[in-house]
């Protein structure tokens, strides 16, 4: 990658603690290892689920514009869900907000794999936690974002959020692949294809629960600092948790939106359910597909704190994410199947250097009070602008001429987000690799 000019750094702490930028060592001991291993449960039963959701969907008799529409709803209740949690974390109490995000996944889950009723469904879908996509929804992002943050310098930020992603991205691809070969393999057994599929979603149900369990041991070290929690402010009060840092966290929500729009189109499900109709293949080749893509994605993400010590946190999460995009739009232009995932998987290689370092840019430019509440909006920006695509995305899927335009879209908007990112943010770079505070835009 070509070097764009280096934007200045803000002022260095003297005093800042070394950094620990591996995955082991005295980062990863009590609370803090218990949150990688939430994440990994939580990620494996969103990879699980995004192979066979919407083929269960559609073996349980709903039309594509009721898939659409329950995926769209899906998000939106996802969106509703976070705002309510992840905006109030810090003075409810995060361990609390965790362990009931955790239950509704156990929720949306049973209520999922007991009925084929479209309004059950619906409910589930808007009350519950449920991921399409195979990635982060609900409150946990945030909340644990915030938490690693306070366990860990500043400098050391970005690397131990690139691990946390590796451990996401891994996690994700397991899962796709387990509920894959799950579901395969209960149908070559004699299963029919929604015993099969609902076998999975038990599955979701059960890590859901185990999640909570584990949510549950967290220690008062996770919680929100003192002076913040003793604040005498109702926790239903206006703001969303913000002061300071409102005008930044706008803009970056108005940013991630549109991204998230983008990424909408071509959610993990999607991407499955078009891989079966476009060459025919069966839900254990979707779910090995997806398992080298995340992979791949996984190890992409731990080049980013090297490269944002070297060129800055925006200029990696730019220069790395234009390129994946302009391959994800020559997805549906290749010939054969065997194109098709060679060009997916060099799109997975470098696709997930910005996820780290857009972590870490959110974290760094806000106060450290507001960081929940901060990783909380932005997270529900980026689901409100997920969930308004697959209501248009479905029926293109659905029509064999259209099915290549949602890629197209998808890399077209992603294009425009990243330039606009740049042009709005790439002046302000935070000191992170030498511990120092953020110069705040």
């Amino acid at each position: 990658m070509t070097s764009p000019s280096r934007p200045a750094r803000g002022p260095a702490t003297a005093d800042a603690p070394p950094a620990d930028t591996g995955p082991a060592g005295p980062l990863l001991r009590g609370d803090v290892a218990r949150l990688f291993i939430t994440r990994a449960l939580r990620l494996f039963a969103y990879g699980a689920l995004s192979v066979v959701l919407v083929f269960h969907l559609e073996a349980a008799g709903l039309s594509t514009g009721r898939i659409g529409l329950l995926l769209t709803l899906t998000l939106a209740g996802d969106t509703a869900v976070s705002l309510l949690l992840t905006t109030r974390a810090d003075l409810a109490g995060r361990r609390r907000t965790l362990v009931g995000g955790a239950l509704l996944m156990v929720g949306a889950g049973v209520l999922f794999a007991v009925t084929r009723d479209f309004w059950l469904l619906l409910l589930a879908a808007t009350l519950g936690i449920i991921s399409p996509s195979g990635n982060e929804v609900g409150p946990f992002l945030a909340v644990e974002q915030a938490a690693l943050s306070q366990a860990v310098p500043a400098r050391g930020r970005t690397a131990v959020f690139a691990w946390y992603a590796l451990t996401g991205s891994f996690a994700t691809a397991a899962g796709a692949f387990a509920g894959g070969a799950l579901a395969e393999g209960l149908q070559r057994a004699g299963a029919e294809p929604l015993q099969a599929y609902r076998a999975v979603i038990v599955l979701y149900a059960a890590l859901g629960l185990a999640l909570a369990a584990v949510f549950a041991g967290l220690g008062p070290g996770v919680e929100a600092p003192a002076a913040r929690r003793a604040e005498r402010r109702p926790i239903l009060s206006p703001g969303l948790g913000l002061h300071r840092s409102r005008g930044v966290v706008a803009r970056l929500s108005a940013l991630f939106a549109l991204d998230a729009f983008a990424g909408g189109f071509i959610v993990q499900s999607f991407l499955a359910w078009w891989l079966h109709q476009r060459f025919g293949v069966g839900e254990g080749t979707v779910g090995a597909v997806l398992l080298g893509a995340n992979v791949l994605a996984g190890l992409s993400a731990l080049a980013a704190a090297s490269l944002a010590r070297r060129f800055g946190l925006v200029n990696t999460m730019v220069f790395t994410h234009l390129p994946s995009n302009l391959l994800l739009a020559a997805v549906p232009l290749a010939p054969t199947l065997g194109w098709a995932i060679a060009i997916l998987l060099l799109r997975f290689a470098i696709s997930q250097m910005d996820v780290p370092t857009r972590q870490s840019f959110t974290m760094a430019v806000v106060a450290e009070d507001e960081r929940a509440a901060a990783a909380g909006v932005t997270g529900i920006a980026r689901t409100i602008g997920a969930s308004l695509a697959p209501l248009l995305a479905a029926p293109l899927y659905a029509s064999a001429t259209l099915s290549a335009v949602p890629f197209f879209v998808c890399g077209g908007l992603k294009v425009i987000y990243d330039l606009a990112l740049w042009r709005a943010f790439s002046r302000i770079e935070p000191a992170e690799a030498e511990g120092g505070r953020a110069r705040r835009p």
